[in-house]
C-alpha cells in the first residue's frame, strides 16, 4: 500500500512540475494577439497534452511549438473550442485549454502557475 500512495505522490508532483515549467516556457507568458494557438504540450516531466493558449499572436505561437519537446503548433483567429475541452487554467490575461489529461492533476499543476483552474462543462 505505501508503495502505490508513494507512486501516486510522484506521479501527481511530476504532473505538477510540468504545469510549472510550461508556465515557465510560455504557459503564463504575458497576453498577446487576438487569436489562439493549438499545439501539443510535453517536457521531460509529463505530456504529451492537447492544448490552446489564448491570447496569442503568430510570433507567440511559433515559440510555444519550439519550447521543450512541444509540436504542432498552428494558429488561429478568435477564442480557443471549448467543444472537447478538460479544463482551462485561467492565469489572468493568459488562458490555457487542456484537451487531454487528468483534471485532478492538471488543477494542482494550474495552482503552481497561479492559476485558477476552471473545470469543463
Amino acid at each position: 500500500m505505501k508503495k502505490i500512495l508513494s507512486l501516486f505522490i510522484v506521479t501527481v508532483a511530476l504532473i505538477a512540475s510540468n504545469q510549472v515549467l510550461a508556465g515557465a516556457h510560455g504557459g503564463g507568458a504575458k497576453a498577446s494577439g487576438t487569436g489562439h494557438c493549438n499545439y501539443t504540450q510535453e517536457n521531460m516531466f509529463a505530456g504529451p497534452f492537447k492544448v490552446c493558449q489564448m491570447p496569442t499572436d503568430a510570433a507567440q505561437c511559433e515559440e510555444l511549438g519550439n519550447t521543450d519537446d512541444n509540436a504542432d503548433a498552428a494558429q488561429g483567429d478568435g477564442a480557443c473550442s471549448m467543444e472537447t475541452a478538460v479544463g482551462t487554467c485561467d492565469m489572468g490575461e493568459t488562458k490555457l485549454v487542456y484537451y487531454e489529461g487528468d483534471p485532478g492533476g492538471l488543477e494542482i499543476g494550474c495552482g503552481f502557475q497561479g492559476g485558477e483552474w476552471v473545470n469543463a462543462e
